[in-house]
């Protein structure tokens, strides 16, 4: 890596305290992913220059210790390096560049433009895990967040500073759920993380899904699933740290992470490396951490800020008990279900409001409005446990009230949960048609 590129690196994204340019230590082991070197003095989370037999550097992290060496993890790929190869310290510390100026923009994980437009001019230096909140200097969530999305305002109400999944397999339309919410959004920014995808979803998400409208006040950071476990899990919490400066600005900010699977994976990979204790399906005991400090991070402020978060898990095998499904599910302020089935039938998007839940839903919604949802439950979960009673025509009219009237309103029910794509339906709107349904 060119000096240029490291005075760079360090000015963007990290402390910009550079250790003197000298050589520190040398590099004695290489295993798999994990690189061993002795002399070097540097806390985790700092950044270290591993020489390269053509006079470029590569640039790795600080992952562990083991006795006197130090455990090196490199943002890119392992090429030409040679035993006794020179190691030296870039930064000590962790922090990265935010401001206004990435409004709009597409960016990696460590801050560089993937657009095609100018470089980013930070306007203020953050650290990049955040500081820990006291709770009891968080702000009460009191405010309905408006995502434009009918099923989503009406039976599972998110509020400012909550905290939600987006459980669903693969194929489901979670990406799209997400674009919709884009656009469609009361708040003032959107910062969206795409973690561990593929390429090609990250160009579809942000030419067609998001679109240039959505664009306008939105900032997308990107770490497919080619990067470095390294870059994807700092590209997570580069994401975190620019959705805590604009919440400390007063705004209310949407945080969208996609997926938080692919970061338990990332992590996975790293815990492993280190030599980390594996338990249900090789997960490391670090990984349930980090998805505890993830979701730590979003919430509202004293000040009038928040950071609404959204995070979709990736049921593998459509596993709803996965490790990953599960953990995050506890600690979340609830989840959105998007079932296969449904999907399969043509409703988009594909809501199982009776397996969804919004913990903070009861506190946000009026009486009346209680009233509606619980109905609208009750008469969707009357014909889901009848329905093949109804299909092999051994149900008569008549037996069961509730089952009568969800029959009768079968059509109506469904046409109520789908929703097109371009089409948005605000707070306000969604129950009043809600209520013209059930009248």
């Amino acid at each position: 890596m060119s000096v240029g590129l490291l005075d760079d690196l360090g000015r963007r994204l990290s402390a910009v305290n550079l250790a003197p340019p000298g050589v520190c230590g040398v590099l004695t082991r290489v295993t798999g992913m994990l690189l061993g070197a002795r002399g070097v003095r540097a806390p985790l989370g700092s950044y270290c220059e591993v020489m390269a037999e053509q006079g470029e550097g590569i640039t790795c992290e600080v992952v562990g210790f083991s006795g006197e060496e130090v455990m090196l993890m490199p943002l890119a790929a392992v090429q030409g390096l040679l035993p006794g190869t020179g190691v030296r310290v870039v930064t000590q510390t962790a922090r990265v560049g935010v401001g206004d100026a990435l409004l709009g923009r597409v960016v990696d994980g460590l801050g560089r433009p993937l657009d095609g437009g100018a470089d980013i001019e930070p306007t203020a230096f953050v650290a990049l895990r955040g500081e820990r909140k006291n709770p009891l200097r968080r702000a009460p969530i009191d405010g309905v967040l408006d995502v434009g999305v009918r099923a989503i305002n009406s039976f599972l109400t998110i509020g400012l500073g909550q905290r939600i999944g987006l459980i669903a397999g693969s194929g489901v339309g979670k990406s799209v759920l997400l674009g919709m919410m884009t656009r469609f959004t009361a708040a003032d920014v959107v910062v969206i993380g795409m973690i561990g995808e593929r390429g090609r979803e990250v160009l579809d998400f942000v030419t067609e899904t998001l679109g240039e409208e959505g664009r306008k006040r939105a900032v997308v950071v990107a770490a497919p699933g080619d990067c470095s476990p390294v870059v994807r899990l700092r590209a997570t919490h580069y994401t975190c740290a620019i959705a805590e400066h604009f919440r400390d600005q007063g705004k209310q900010v949407l945080l969208l992470m996609d997926s938080l699977t692919r970061v338990a994976h990332a992590q996975r990979e790293v815990g492993l490396a280190v030599g980390e204790p594996p338990t249900t399906k090789g997960y490391t005991p670090s990984v349930f951490s980090l998805i505890n400090e993830l979701v730590e991070r979003a919430g509202s402020v004293a000040a009038g800020g928040s950071v609404t978060g959204i995070y979709t898990i990736l049921a593998e095998g459509d596993d709803a008990n996965d490790p990953i499904v599960d953990g995050a599910r506890a600690i979340l302020d609830g989840h959105v279900l998007l079932s296969r089935d449904l999907a399969a039938m043509g409703q988009y998007p594909a809501i199982d409001i009776n397996l969804s839940v919004s913990r903070l839903a009861n506190r946000l919604v009026s009486a009346e409005q209680r009233v509606l949802v619980r109905k609208f439950r009750r008469l969707m979960a009357t014909w889901e446990e009848n329905r093949d009673l109804v299909s092999v025509g051994a149900y008569r009219a008549g037996a069961n009230p509730d089952l009568d009237e969800a029959l009768q309103r079968r059509s109506a029910l469904q046409a109520f949960m789908q929703q097109d794509v371009d089409q948005r339906v605000g707070y306000a709107e969604g129950f009043r048609e809600l209520a013209e349904v059930l009248s």
